[in-house]
């Protein structure tokens, strides 16, 4: 009896293993990347990537007579990772589905979506010359809802104190704030992405006397299908894009293209053996010689470390040439702008991934958002370098990249040496003559600062005058004029993180309120309503913004041109001396201004200025810009 009792339990034991050998076995599903697709859409098939447990071999079926195709398998060596192709039937209906993933071991249902367009008018409409654009960090614009600062998912990244902290600033705050965007003069707003970030404190990223740091920048994504839940939601962002959008301002969406945050998942299990430049034990780090990727003599060799190499030793580095990925990150941007109704993409890191994926990426996003234009990211003051990534020609390489416009960096370092510092503003002018080398200069962006260098006002000689100088020049010149926020109160800052000060007025216990007129300091108000103005102007005067761009003075502290569209001129002078200076000089080759008149400066600083047969005599006061037209 007691043998029979034992080859019972015995018997058990084998069964309860057999059962726990056979449920670890069984496939599982924790991701789905995209999540949702549309019918007729120019990317079709979708690739569709899987993350889970126990895929090895797996097969996906589709739901029967609904129209979505499954083939083209793939899968990781260890099970984790499922890519497949979706082929969606032309006007497939919109809905809920369910795949199922079959292995020899059972099945799951992995759910998908077939979503419903977003209706094309107000939307994926591009910016131009005609917008003036705000830049803003969410984090530390405006802090809308208080219930978000400290989520229960990532507890304790939340700290005003800490530079490096998340400070509450979120989504909300920033529908909040549209009205005062709208009175500023702003047509666009790009906001620092928006991806999932870590949800942990980041021991990687450190520095000196700061042990670790969060992700309230957005540039280290841990999900690239999720907004971070310090700023909000998916509908959150919608209602963000749709109240400016109702507004009339448009919206800009910060990508990247180029790495993830070092927290992802896939940073120690990549989807495929070949998905990052090297692996978190052996990789190169970047070198930041983004000039070779214009060197017709470089090699890959040379090359290496500016195109595989991860940033700050720690950000994994996607390996673009790998097809997968290719597809990923081509789909995942398109994905972002059909679910929103972006307006335009602004690209991070764009000289540190191959020439040859962007040629592609662009061209899938026109063909699928002809009017969406694309911003780069190309931080050097080199204008052979800049131009080289322009679209409109092909390089030495064969590529023509696709990228619409970058932010005219080379054009910033002049205006900081020469507005800030007090140098020559011939140098603006010699900047300003290397145009030809652009495919089209017109359409580049322009800017005085943004989150990667100290403020304008932080530099050293750096003069409320001199800021206001420098934003009547990118206010009146070709390209389109970019805002930081706080440019319109002279806020300060020097290195990361002190230039992504907290905006005063946008947090709950701030003791003051720079929103409002009220809440400005003298010096606040004055630039204020000067970039208003400034905004005011180049509304009203169609050559401020498309017209063709006349130099007609260039000395070494004093510079004038012409912007001349049709029948209108307007005329821009500067005298950058600390000294009032006397300005001559022709103006008869302008139709406009070619006899007598009289002209009126529209910034209300200079007295009008008699022009006599053609030419211009007056003293200009020092430190000083006019917009001057025909009275």
């Amino acid at each position: 009896m007691k043998n029979k009792l034992h080859y019972f339990i015995f018997l058990l034991l084998i069964a309860y293993c057999s059962s726990l050998t056979a449920n670890a076995q069984t496939p599982t599903v924790e991701k789905i990347d995209p999540p949702n697709w549309w019918a007729n859409m120019t990317v079709n098939p979708v690739r569709v990537l899987i993350r889970g447990k126990n895929l090895s071999g797996a097969n996906v079926l589709s739901p029967m007579n609904s129209g979505l195709k499954t083939y083209n398998f793939r899968h990781s060596e260890n099970g984790h990772y499922l890519f497949f192709d979706v082929e969606i039937v032309p006007n497939t209906k919109a809905g809920k589905y369910n795949f199922k993933v079959e292995t020899r071991n059972g099945f799951v249902n992995a759910p998908f979506e077939i979503s419903q367009k977003m209706p094309r008018q107000n939307r994926f409409q591009g910016y131009t010359p005609d917008d003036v654009i705000y830049f803003l960090m969410p984090d530390r614009f405006a802090d809308g809802d208080q219930s978000n600062n400290d989520p229960p998912k990532s507890k304790g990244l939340y700290d005003r104190s800490k530079g490096r902290h998340y400070h509450g600033g979120d989504l909300q705050g920033v529908i909040d704030k549209l009205p005062y965007l709208k009175s500023l003069g702003v047509t666009a707003i790009w906001t620092t992405p928006v991806y999932d970030n870590n949800d942990q404190l980041d021991t990687k990223e450190v520095y000196e006397g700061v042990p670790a740091t969060t992700g309230y920048h957005g540039y280290g994504a841990i999900d690239m299908y999720a907004v971070d839940e310090h700023l909000g939601t998916f509908a959150k962002l919608r209602e963000l894009i749709d109240k400016a959008h109702a507004l009339g301002l448009k919206v800009i969406q910060d990508q990247v293209a180029n790495h993830t945050g070092p927290y992802h998942v896939w940073a120690n299990d990549p989807p495929t053996p070949t998905w990052w430049n090297g692996t978190v034990e052996n990789h190169v780090s970047n070198n930041w010689q983004k000039w070779t990727a214009m060197n017709p003599r470089a090699t890959y060799q040379t090359q290496k470390r500016n195109i595989d190499g991860w940033f700050i030793d720690i950000l994994p580095d996607f390996n673009q040439d790998d097809p997968e990925v290719e597809k990923y990150l081509i789909q995942n941007s398109i994905w972002w702008l059909e679910m929103n109704g972006f307006d335009a993409i602004r690209m991070d890191t764009l000289p540190h991934v191959p020439r040859t994926f962007w040629q592609k990426w662009g061209g899938a996003i026109k063909r699928e958002y002809p009017n969406v234009n694309i911003l780069g990211e190309l931080y050097d003051g080199d204008p052979a370098l800049i131009s080289y990534f322009q679209t409109g020609r092909r390089g030495h390489d064969g590529i023509d990249t696709q990228i619409d416009t970058l932010y005219d960096f080379a054009l910033f370092y002049s205006i900081r040496n020469a507005f800030a510092q007090g140098k020559n503003i011939r140098e603006v002018s010699q900047m300003f003559a290397k145009d030809w080398l652009y495919p089209n200069p017109s359409v580049l962006t322009t800017f005085l600062g943004v989150h990667d260098m100290p403020r304008f006002m932080n530099e050293e000689g750096a003069t409320v005058e001199g800021l206001k100088m420098a934003q009547t020049l990118i206010m009146t010149s070709r390209g389109t004029p970019l805002l930081y926020y706080g440019d319109e109160l002279a806020m300060r800052g020097g290195s990361d993180p002190d230039n992504r000060r907290d905006f005063p007025g946008g947090f709950p216990s701030d003791t003051r309120n720079a929103f409002t007129n009220s809440g400005r300091t003298a010096e606040e108000k004055d630039v204020w309503n000067h970039l208003a103005l400034l905004g005011k102007l180049r509304r009203e005067l169609e050559p401020l913004r498309n017209g063709k761009s006349i130099d007609l003075l260039d000395e070494e502290q004093q510079m004038a041109y012409a912007r001349v569209k049709e029948n209108q001129a307007v005329l821009t002078i500067f005298n950058n001396d600390t000294n009032a200076a006397n300005v001559q000089f022709d103006v008869s080759m302008i139709k406009q201004f070619s006899g007598n008149a009289t002209l009126n400066d529209r910034l209300e600083k200079v007295k009008d200025v008699k022009i006599e047969n053609g030419k211009i005599k007056f003293s200009m006061p020092a430190r000083t810009a006019g917009i001057f037209t025909i009275k």
